[in-house]
């Protein structure tokens, strides 16, 4: 077939073979999950393991278990912000919480999480969610602000709550961090004698727009111990707690994702795979 000769028609022979080569837009109501960095990409399954293995948390898991089983059936839930020290659990609780939703009832909600880089993008996602009969948790992880930004954290709070932009009713926030505030704070804030409590109150505000917010904290050594104990008796393997808490004392920490770090290496050194 020859091309047109007509350079605006073959403009538009070019358009219209852009066109038909973008990708179609996804099913919102197919997948368990989605990653969203601009677009959205549909993952088969949200990997988590089953809300029984994960110990230490159990306040923290009962009341997220019973925020997103509410939010699955339509029923009035929170937007969730989980903060504390790294691998204590905060992520995999909510993937767990989300996939033992979707046992009972898979339909009924999917997980969606937002790329660092596709923050400035939400709005454009919360636009297509709103169209699709389901319920969609929106996953931010490790989220952190950086000094000076003032935008995000006013992005964020609008998001929440009461901005033209706000998420829609079918659409919950679930984020992490490091931080309470989520935003960073300095200890000169509190030597201001000017209003001092004025800096640091603006940046809790933005933490107190979740009406869910959930401190995750180093694990006790018991139950560092019956994080080890519960993976490896699901995986078969036998331990010791002194190869145990060893393991942890060479990584500087006891917490679940150190308790799983060890399982992995009792089962590589089994010859097993996890």
């Amino acid at each position: 077939m020859s091309e047109p000769a007509d350079p605006l028609a073959r403009i538009a022979a070019a358009l219209e073979a852009l066109v038909g080569n973008a990708a179609a837009p996804p099913d919102w109501r197919a997948a368990p999950a989605y990653v969203w960095d601009g677009a959205a990409r549909p993952v088969e399954a949200v990997a988590a393991p089953p809300l029984a293995l994960i110990k230490g948390i159990d306040a923290q898991k009962a009341k997220v278990t019973a925020n997103v089983s509410r939010f699955a059936a339509g029923h009035a839930a929170h937007d969730m912000l989980l903060w504390g020290a790294r691998g204590t659990g905060k992520s995999v609780l909510l993937r767990a919480a989300v996939a033992e939703a979707q046992r009972l009832d898979g339909a009924s909600i999917a997980l969606v999480q937002v790329a660092p880089e596709a923050l400035g993008s939400l709005s454009a996602l919360f636009t297509a969610l709103a169209r699709i009969d389901r319920h969609f948790l929106v996953f931010i992880d490790d989220l952190g602000f950086e000094e000076g930004d003032t935008a995000g954290p006013r992005a964020l709070r609008s998001w929440l709550e009461g901005g033209v932009e706000a998420r829609p009713g079918n659409v919950r926030l679930a984020v992490t961090s490091n931080r309470r505030a989520i935003v960073p704070r300095h200890l000169s804030e509190q030597d201001d004698p000017i209003n001092p409590r004025d800096a640091v109150d603006d940046q809790l505000a933005l933490a107190d727009r979740f009406g869910l917010s959930l401190g995750f904290h180093a694990c006790s050594q018991d139950d560092y111990l019956a994080i080890v104990a519960g993976y490896a008796q699901h995986h078969s393997l036998s331990f010791t707690e002194a190869d145990a808490l060893e393991w942890a004392k060479r990584r500087g920490a006891r917490s679940g994702r150190v308790a799983w770090q060890f399982v992995t290496e009792l089962a590589g050194a089994s010859g097993q795979p996890l």
